[in-house]
């Protein structure tokens, strides 16, 4: 391996998942550089998110494997897979709609926290420390995601962008190597869908790795390294953004004539 070549952050291999006699995603194969935004595409029920529960745990592996930096997952916990530094968002917000926005982001960033009951009793001098460290960094990320409601405003008055910006945030918190978007942007405007692309920039700019879940075509065409397109459970195409949406599979079971036309 040279200098110049990045290096293969997740692996996915011939994975193969099935619910009953239902056949969800099948021998699909692909990898993730580091550094890389890649993206999956493909129509409803492709196999995209099933893909995404696999490879956070959600799902088994009926068959293929998956790795994270040459360690397996498969077979791995949610919360083992997420320790390794591969963090997912979901298609529904899950966020703590009762809590205020900075208390979620606290809940995210405690998964870190050294301290434990006998401390906290016992109030030890650093519980006091990190609790001011883990408040900095929580405003800190409010800041960095654009969120722009009052840190004491409860997660259920948002408004949708700004909910699906948090539920970012709190993966953030949690300081992803890989984070795993399934479908930011849905329900966003366009100045929000725009805001986002900015802020999907600045995540990149601190060298995590994102995998991707999206319909909005020009957010993947305008954020991706390479796009992977699924249809009925299998890859069809795999390149670059314009190889993509060029392709003829592509453009017939995904984007259309239409907007193939838009692009010349």
């Amino acid at each position: 391996m040279t200098a110049e070549t990045p290096r293969i952050a997740l692996t996915v291999e011939r994975l193969s998942i099935r619910f009953g006699g239902l056949t969800a995603v099948e021998n699909m194969s692909f990898s993730v550089h580091e550094g890389e935004v890649v993206s999956l595409i493909g129509p409803n029920g492709a196999g995209k998110t099933s893909a995404f529960n696999a490879i956070t745990g959600y799902l088994p592996a009926a068959a293929g494997d998956i790795a994270y930096r040459g360690k397996r997952l498969n077979g791995l916990k949610p919360n083992r897979i997420a320790e390794l530094g591969v963090v997912r968002t979901f298609q529904k917000t899950s966020v703590f709609a009762g809590q205020t926005v900075i208390d979620n982001i606290l809940i995210g960033l405690h998964l870190r926290s050294r301290q434990y009951p006998t401390a906290i009793l016992l109030r030890f001098p650093f519980v006091a420390r990190e609790e001011k460290e883990l408040l900095e960094e929580a405003h800190e990320i409010l800041r960095f995601v654009g969120i722009n409601a009052p840190a004491a405003e409860l997660a259920s008055s948002l408004p949708y962008g700004e909910l699906r910006l948090l539920e970012v945030a709190v993966a953030l918190a949690a300081r992803p190597t890989l984070l795993l978007l399934d479908e930011p942007v849905s329900g966003m405007n366009p100045t929000e869908t725009a805001n986002f692309m900015k802020t999907l920039t600045r995540i990149r700019a601190r060298d995590i790795t994102v995998l991707l879940v999206e319909h909005d075509m020009k957010i993947v065409m305008g954020v991706s390294d390479r796009v992977v397109c699924l249809n009925q459970g299998r890859i069809i195409a795999a390149g670059a953004p314009l190889e993509i949406q060029r392709d003829p599979d592509v453009i017939r079971a995904y984007l259309g004539e239409r907007y193939a036309r838009a692009q010349d």
